[in-house]
């Protein structure tokens, strides 16, 4: 199992960047990442609906799915019609939560037009919410690093991320399964070891510091080395939240009593088993990178 994880992710993690790398040299307006962003939105919606399926929730995924890719898409029309939106007080961001409002308008509303009795509509509004901002809100918040420095750095900042928090779902388990004892968090995550927490912090330092000062500088010339003590930081930051990301998605997980999110592949769970390192580091990454670029200017 170790074996395909490590092979999986050598993977995954290059075609990731690959993609990044392509949709940097297309141009700005980034179309094959929001196809990519939108698909990732409806299955994650999917996954969510499907796990929480149960006791007394029941949400609804056709209106998850298009909530939370119309929260995704907002960010991109943003960019696109920045003049626009400028002039009326609105950013690319401010117009994706100006429609997760509207869609927490409309889950409020399907809730009162399909309310029979006490005992359902609460925990399902509650669950429907939480998808759209797991799936939607934290999604395209993430994805924002494409724009960052009006997009010159964009995917520097996107990949650091991905690969920072991949490499620490990889160090994490590498090092939990072959030296890992004591326990970390029992109770919600009986697989997870104080050691793989140390491993994470290692996997994440380690892919920082390879892609912040080595590999992203390789590419183009826009995209300047960082400092290794900076890119170490950045990666133990990114590594310690995504490890906290991966403990939030199993506490929804233990909470509902399932296993995976889903099957999407053999020894990795659902989508959102792979993503939620990266969904719940990505916040933390933009505050990081713009207090970097602060720090430089």
């Amino acid at each position: 199992m170790l074996g395909w994880r490590l092979t999986v992710s050598a993977i995954v993690i290059p075609l990731l960047v690959g993609v990044f790398v392509t949709d940097h040299k297309m141009g700005a307006d980034a179309y094959v990442l929001l196809g990519v962003c939108l698909l990732l939105s409806i299955r994650g919606a999917w996954e969510m609906a499907h796990l929480l399926t149960t006791r007394s929730f029941r949400p609804n995924f056709p209106i998850l799915a298009a909530c939370s890719s119309a929260v995704v898409a907002a960010g991109w029309i943003g960019q696109w019609d920045a003049s626009t939106i400028g002039t009326i007080g609105i950013g690319s961001l401010g117009l994706s939560m100006l429609t997760f409002s509207v869609c927490v308008l409309v889950l409020f509303l399907k809730g009162c037009i399909q309310y029979r009795e006490p005992g359902q509509s609460m925990e399902t509004l509650g669950a429907e919410i939480l998808t759209v901002v797991y799936v939607g809100v934290l999604l395209i918040i993430t994805a924002q690093l494409r724009w960052l420095d009006g997009g010159a750095t964009g995917y520097f900042a996107l990949a650091s991320v991905v690969i920072a928090a991949k490499l620490g779902d990889v160090g994490g388990y590498t090092f939990g399964r072959l030296w890992g004892k004591k326990k970390l968090v029992p109770i919600l995550s009986p697989g997870k070891t104080q050691v793989g927490g140390y491993g994470a912090l290692f996997g994440a330092a380690l892919g920082s510091v390879l892609w912040l000062c080595f590999l992203g500088p390789k590419i183009t010339d826009t995209w300047n080395a960082w400092p290794i003590h900076w890119a170490i930081i950045y990666g133990v930051i990114i590594g310690a939240v995504g490890l906290v990301g991966d403990l939030c998605e199993s506490l929804i997980k233990r909470d509902v009593e399932k296993k995976d999110s889903a099957q999407l592949m053999p020894g990795f769970g659902g989508l959102l088993d792979l993503l939620d390192s990266v969904l719940y580091a990505g916040p933390v990454a933009y505050i990081l990178w713009l207090i970097y670029t602060k720090l430089l200017s």
